[in-house]
């Protein structure tokens, strides 16, 4: 694996990671409730509202990174290394607008989750 696709995969997972923090306050009760789980304690997960937009700036950079990774900065890679495979460039970008669309969805359920609710 060459620096440019670990840097790459890194921005990605660091996004999900922070689009998970960002929507662990709405989404897991919403989850949780669905799998038949209750309690009270249940409501301590909306401790980090609060930091919801934290967590939303930082998912933002994150994909931010990986979209200069894979659009703007210029891929140097030598001849027979899998970066160097236009597949290989492709699937990247594949996997990057499918976790976008993921995080997206993620970080809009505050607006949505209510009407799946009620």
């Amino acid at each position: 694996m060459s620096g440019h696709t670990a840097t790459k995969n890194r921005s990605l997972i660091a996004a999900v990671v922070a689009a998970v923090g960002a929507s662990i306050c709405c989404v897991g009760p919403f989850v949780l409730l669905m799998l038949g789980v209750g309690g009270a304690w249940i409501g301590n997960l909306t401790a980090l509202e609060p930091y919801r937009p934290i967590f939303i700036g930082v998912t933002l950079v994150f994909l931010g990174l990986a979209f200069r990774k894979l659009y703007l900065v210029p891929e140097v890679c030598e001849a027979g290394k899998p970066c160097a495979n236009p597949v290989t460039r492709r699937n990247q970008r594949i996997i990057f607008w499918l976790v976008t669309v993921i995080l997206a969805a993620l970080i809009a359920f505050p607006w949505y989750g209510p009407a799946l609710l009620g």
